[in-house]
């Protein structure tokens, strides 16, 4: 895995579950890791669903090996935060191939 193609800041974040004050179980994100990685592809599928048009973009990001990560895992890039769908490893712990897909961003009216 060549260095200089990994030009992006990703983080990945992990869901964690923790107890307010009124004791109600909230679930928030964590930050686990901060990881250098290339974004290799950008794609935006429209389709329908629910009887509505929904475009969703998927990602996917290259990065050096990193061990622990889950497809309950989410990571945080651009502005934007992806599910990730699918982590493949790139040789022997050499990299990861992570595929996401971009979770809608709520709108305010």
């Amino acid at each position: 895995m060549r260095s200089g193609k990994l030009v992006h800041v990703i983080e990945v974040q992990r869901a964690t579950s923790t107890v307010n004050a009124a004791g109600t179980p909230v679930d928030t994100w964590t930050p686990i890791a901060t990881l250098r990685a290339e974004v290799v592809e950008r794609a935006t599928q429209d389709f329908l669903e629910n009887a509505g048009e929904i475009s969703t973009a998927r990602t996917v990001f290259r990065t050096r090996f990193f061990n622990g990560l889950i497809t309950t895992d989410r990571i945080a890039f651009d502005g934007h935060t992806f599910e990730v769908e699918e982590v493949t490893r790139i040789g022997r712990r050499t990299g990861l191939e992570i595929r996401c897909r971009q979770i809608a961003e709520e709108t305010r009216a």
